[in-house]
């Protein structure tokens, strides 16, 4: 069953009407239908709030990383471990192809249904998960093998083991590591980017985030708890934040917006991986063309911050 969130209810009754509509297959009912669905779609995702993208960035039917690993990859081939304490399951890497080009692909990956989540620790990523993300980094630069990474978690896992084993080296870790890669590093927000969790896996030369999705340093809700002790503040937190690809994008800390299907990843999985292809692909052309590619990554990184007064 499809989920559906409270601006999106006219939606589910014209789809609803269309699939009845289908069932008499009444040519005529489904074309009027339609039309009206297409106008409803284009009013509301044209009007929304920054609270309202962020219900869509956590929206339970929004793609994952295994699904686009599924609707882009052919050949694929999963890496595990870190090869110093365990196999993290909120982290996934797989060598594959896209379009015929190699690629690396490493995904935080939240899972579905409980089993599932509970399995993915919710894609909330422990330090050997950040470790296993840099081993499979580094065997891709071994064999010049392109890296594509998609961010989706609520945060790195704050748990007392993840603290002992290290999270915050393993994080910082990969912010050195994955700044001086000598291959083309693609990174890609595809719902909720949170925090160093986030962080650990975006740097990278093209840093882009899909059009309902966002980044932020803190939660929304954590924000409100701190700065007025009222979780009911959140919507003020949400635009306060700047967490959509809009601002980001205003303040250059991400280098593009990746345009979802009209009525967004959430109801058309294969077009928004279709976007995702066609940005991956163009992309990489653009860095291999660029022979000083390394030192304008390191710049970008290094402007992160500046201002003018």
């Amino acid at each position: 069953m499809a989920t559906y969130l409270d601006f999106e209810v006219k939606i589910k009754t014209i789809q609803e009407n269309i699939a009845t509509a289908k069932l008499k297959n009444d040519a005529h009912a489904i074309e009027i239908l339609q039309k009206d669905l297409d106008k409803e779609v284009k009013k509301v995702y044209s009007n929304l709030s920054d609270y309202q993208k962020l219900q869509l960035a956590r929206h339970p039917d929004r793609p994952y990383s295994m699904d686009y690993i599924s609707l882009l990859l052919d050949e694929p081939l999963e890496i595990h471990g870190d090869r110093h304490f365990s196999d993290d399951h909120a982290i996934v890497c797989y060598l594959g192809k896209i379009a015929g080009e190699k690629v690396m692909v490493i995904g935080e990956e939240k899972g579905r249904g409980t089993k599932n989540k509970l399995y993915r620790n919710f894609g909330m990523p422990n330090p050997e998960g950040y470790r296993k993300a840099l081993r499979v980094a580094k065997m891709a630069e071994k064999f010049g093998i392109p890296l594509l990474m998609f961010i989706d978690t609520p945060g790195a896992y704050p748990g007392v083991g993840a603290e002992e084993r290290g999270q915050s080296e393993a994080i910082a870790k990969n912010l050195q590591e994955f700044s001086a890669l000598k291959i083309p590093t693609i990174s890609i927000v595809i719902g909720e980017g949170g925090s160093g969790g986030a962080l650990a896996i975006g740097v990278a030369d093209k840093l882009a985030m899909m059009e309902y999705s966002v980044f932020s340093v803190i939660s929304p809700e954590g924000c409100a708890a701190i700065l007025w002790n009222d979780p009911t503040k959140i919507e003020n937190a949400t635009q306060a934040l700047k967490i959509t690809p809009e601002g980001l994008k205003e303040s250059h800390l991400i280098d593009a917006i990746i345009k979802e299907p009209g009525i967004g990843a959430h109801r058309d999985k294969e077009g928004a991986a279709e976007a995702i292809k066609t940005y991956f692909l163009e992309s990489l052309d653009s860095i291999r063309e660029d022979p000083d590619y390394l030192n304008k990554r390191f710049s970008k990184l290094m402007n992160y911050g500046s201002f003018q007064a």
